[in-house]
């Protein structure tokens, strides 16, 4: 009777840990398509898609034990995913903001950009007063937009708005727009990689946190997967040597 009630006990405890090993379903992670340094298909080198977020997602996924899909569809388009159920979570360098928290459960912060501004090389803007009476560009729903709508009345400038970054940079470059506002990692990296861009000194203000995110009230199990594997990268080392990898 007791070797019984131990094989008993061994097959429910056996399929107990093959139920929570086999959940099963491969999450999708909606993104961006172009924002470097945190998500880019690196059309110079191999061909993939690759950035901070693509790395951070990766490597969570490894610690955490879960199997994920990345659907890249613009930043616009993933918010609308996730809310409409059609992707289970968001990473695209999205800031964290209490109107977003009204349909988004954020998880802490894995990121903080500052903002910056930047004009065409030689266009001789070096300050915001020099904007006045001229026409901005910046990408719809980002920190950048946020900041350059929040001193436009102050500056007396306009405001134009696009949906990635790279049309963004050549409307400047082509003199459409007289600058553009952007978080400071991905303008610093789009100039270093050969952006006819430059960043005027002292054009750079505290930014905001970026954040990873799931539709309010659902999937609280990728949501906790991400924080504790955030957690755990962070203190292994690996998240320091992804931002390393694509900011250095």
């Amino acid at each position: 009777m007791k070797k019984f009630f131990a094989m008993l006990c061994a097959g429910v405890m056996a399929l107990s840990m093959a139920a929570c090993s086999s959940s099963g379903d491969k999450y999708i992670i909606a993104t961006d398509t172009a924002f470097p340094p945190f998500e880019f298909t690196d059309v110079d080198g191999d061909g993939q898609f690759k950035g901070i977020d693509v790395d951070i997602v990766d490597a969570i996924a490894q610690d955490q034990g879960f199997e994920y899909e990345f659907d890249s569809i613009g930043f616009d388009a993933a918010l609308a995913a996730v809310q409409s159920g059609q992707a289970d979570g968001v990473i695209a360098g999205m800031s964290i903001t209490d109107e977003r928290k009204e349909t988004f459960d954020f998880s802490d912060p894995y990121y903080t950009a500052d903002v910056t501004m930047a004009v065409a090389k030689g266009s001789g803007i070096s300050s915001y007063e020099e904007l006045a009476g001229k026409t901005v560009a910046v990408k719809t729903g980002t920190n950048g937009a946020d900041y350059a709508k929040s001193i436009a009345d102050q500056y007396g400038f306009s405001i134009v708005e696009f949906k990635d970054s790279p049309t963004m940079y050549q409307d400047v470059i082509a003199g459409n727009t007289a600058a553009c506002f952007e978080d400071y990692p991905v303008m610093a990296y789009n100039i270093k990689n050969g952006a006819g861009l430059e960043i005027p000194e002292g054009m750079t203000a505290a930014g905001s946190d970026y954040g990873f995110a799931v539709k309010k009230g659902e999937n609280a199990e990728l949501l906790e997967a991400f924080q504790q594997g955030l957690a755990n990268i962070k203190a292994n080392g690996k998240y320091q040597e992804i931002i390393d990898k694509y900011t250095k």
